[in-house]
């Protein structure tokens, strides 16, 4: 694990409290059990992009910051992400609407079942969010860059940076309705790029959102018992977009933070 004062090369020599309150979270996260949920792990990434933004407030860091001939890959990392989590709010979007879309025909059916035009437009919309979300985790590859530093802003910038990627990837393949052992494929194509971080993101926590994917042929299950799942799965997924809105928000803030320091 890395201290952050260990050394002197880019924070300040005595302890502060805003970098022990960084360093204490990515060590939260580093530590984190193959029980903890996507939602609580991107409630620590908000705290931790709260913390990171007022470390780069700090008049000492601005200035290490200007002379980094780095931050230009800090600038294209804090670009890449702010368009995946932007993508990963539209997924979690449209999983929403067809999810409320469904609540609404069976309801408008008194509750004895949908229509199988719209289980039909229901799966149809599932399967797109399911293409969009393979894409999105193939484009995760090119995001991964392994790279070494002595430098302890840049180790703890790009340390955030992989547990944000880690938690995204997360999120795709909860809100694909896949769990870990039926996404096998999903984990192998990222569990190689970023394995220092995989019990971070694991599906094994408390969501579940694999009654999500219904088939055509379910048009005669119970309603009530579909009703129910779809509510519970609501839920969750209130829970994940309010958590990739905060997340949204930190990263754009720290993007602009950065563009703030390459401007003076």
């Amino acid at each position: 694990m890395v201290n952050f004062h260990s050394r002197s090369n880019s924070f300040p020599s005595q302890s502060h409290p805003i970098i022990e309150s960084v360093e204490d979270h990515l060590c939260r996260l580093r530590a984190g059990s193959e029980s903890t949920s996507v939602c609580s792990n991107l409630a620590s990434l908000k705290n931790l992009h709260e913390g990171i933004n007022d470390i780069i407030q700090m008049p000492s860091i601005q200035q290490t910051l200007s002379h980094e001939s780095r931050i230009n890959e800090l600038l294209e990392g804090s670009l890449k992400l702010v368009d995946l989590c932007a993508i990963s709010r539209e997924i979690v979007s449209l999983t929403k609407e067809s999810v409320h879309d469904l609540e609404s025909s069976i309801r408008r059916n008194k509750a004895e079942a949908a229509t199988s035009a719209d289980i039909s437009a229901y799966v149809a919309s599932r399967k797109q969010i399911a293409k969009m979300v393979n894409k999105s985790i193939k484009n995760l590859k090119s995001l991964i860059h392994k790279s070494t530093t002595d430098n302890d802003l840049l180790t703890m910038l790009k340390e955030a940076e992989s547990h944000d990627l880690s938690v995204l990837k997360s999120v795709l393949i909860l809100l694909s309705g896949e769990n870990e052992k039926s996404s096998k494929t999903s984990w192998s194509l990222l569990s190689k790029f970023t394995a220092q971080n995989s019990r971070v993101c694991s599906e094994s926590g408390a969501e579940d959102l694999s009654s999500l994917n219904i088939q055509k042929s379910t048009k005669n299950t119970d309603s009530k018992n579909m009703l129910k799942k779809l509510k519970s799965s609501e839920m969750t997924i209130q829970e994940i977009e309010e958590g990739l809105e905060a997340l949204f928000r930190g990263l754009v803030k720290t993007r602009v933070s950065l563009l703030n320091v390459l401007s003076h």
